[in-house]
């Protein structure tokens, strides 16, 4: 049976390491941190075509039992005044969001992956690989090493994977906004739980959802034109009177949330990675945000690498030589993702308006969204991404739209 390498355990590798799993590979799933990096991080959500992707694998459920139903999002202006009604996912592919805290995500997916048989190597840390006859060496920073048919690279933003195949590959682009996140473990409210809600603040974009047992959500974009030293980053009291004080001239709940959120945690960059030269090389190959990241305003990030990990797998159950699968999956590939990532940056363009600039964005999302459903499907393009695992993988000139 071929062997295959997964490097990263976060989403794309342990999604990746069942999909090949059911295509018929041997695989084993290297992650550089040790089991107790879990529990950390801020909440994600996985659209409806991530979902989709999961399905092929019997995986949605599992997802879904880590998070919360989120069954629509719902667009507000800085005075507190709707610009949309709530907005159903399902007018998509008949099936919602889900929202799931990054580190349950994880876990869920890392327990699974196990349960099927599939090892995890922890605290495997690789810092190089080479092809030879055929067969891609892994080593890792304690000295060990792996081998394997192929080497596929789901380690993430800052992936080593991707220089080693190309060691002039570019560096993560900052987009100009931190991201800054809270979880209020109560908050009354007498709105529906679970939807999206998405704030454009006079300064500030803000989103928050609410789990069905109250614990409220948010993340905020504050900006930051030059890129600043994450290793200044602080949360705590300072931080989270900074973050509230972008929200004073807004008449919006923006503020008391943000002042009413317990621990507010120090922010992270928000970066994206717009393309690539070279996706592999010598049987080896980068996905998910190693090839493509998208920043997290997409709301898509996680969701597109779900999709190519199973289209992956589908590419190297059909094409014997892996090389030949990879150009495949790139051909397939390529296109939707940086289509993708081309919005993210948008959306982050556009929460960043000026006056005039967010009346015309405001006026075109409360237009769209009082058509009919048929209509206002364009704006959720990404989402309606769909995959039979049973059918070829075929190349997809363009999937966005205006």
């Amino acid at each position: 049976m071929p062997r295959a390498l997964v490097i990263g355990g976060g989403i794309a590798g342990p999604v990746t390491a069942m999909a090949l799993q059911k295509a018929g590979f041997e695989t084993t799933v290297y992650e550089a941190y040790e089991r107790n990096a879990d529990g950390v991080g801020a909440f994600m959500n996985i659209a409806p075509n991530g979902l989709n992707a999961l399905e092929c694998l019997d995986l949605a459920q599992v997802v879904r039992e880590a998070g919360f139903d989120t069954p629509a999002m719902a667009f507000y202006r800085h005075d507190g005044r709707r610009l949309t009604a709530d907005i159903a996912f399902d007018r998509v592919r008949g099936t919602g969001n889900t929202t799931v805290q990054r580190s349950d995500l994880y876990v869920a997916l890392r327990r699974e992956t196990e349960r099927r048989g599939i090892p995890i190597e922890y605290d495997s840390r690789i810092v190089d690989a080479e092809t030879v006859d055929g067969t891609v060496r892994a080593t890792f920073a304690d000295g060990r090493s792996a081998e394997g048919d192929f080497l596929v690279g789901a380690d993430g933003l800052n992936s080593r994977v991707r220089t080693i195949i190309d060691p002039a590959a570019p560096d993560p682009r900052y987009v100009g906004v931190l991201n800054a996140w809270g979880l209020l473990p109560d908050y009354p409210t007498d709105e529906a739980p679970g939807v999206i809600r998405m704030f454009f603040g006079r300064k500030c974009f803000f989103m928050y959802t609410q789990s069905p047992g109250g614990e409220l959500r948010w993340y905020a974009n504050p900006p930051r034109e030059v890129r600043p030293d994450p290793a200044s980053f602080r949360g705590g009291p300072a931080w989270r009177d900074e973050l509230a004080g972008l929200f004073e001239r807004d008449r919006m709940p923006v503020a008391d949330i943000i002042r009413a959120t317990p621990d507010v945690p120090a922010p992270f960059l928000n970066c994206d990675l717009p393309s690539l030269n070279r996706w592999h090389r010598d049987r080896m190959i980068v996905i998910g945000d190693a090839a493509h990241a998208a920043s997290p305003t997409s709301g898509s990030g996680a969701s597109i690498a779900m999709e190519d990990a199973v289209t992956l797998a589908k590419c190297l159950r059909d094409n014997a030589a892996p090389d030949d699968a990879f150009r495949r999956f790139e051909d397939a590939r390529r296109t939707r993702v940086e289509a993708v990532v081309a919005q993210g940056k948008r959306n982050i363009e556009g929460n960043l308006s000026g006056p005039l600039r967010s009346m015309v964005r405001n006026y075109f999302i409360a237009r769209t969204f009082k058509k009919p459903a048929s209509d206002g499907r364009r704006t959720l393009w990404m989402h309606e991404h769909h995959i039979d695992w049973h059918e070829p993988v075929v190349a997809v000139r363009s999937e966005a739209r205006a």
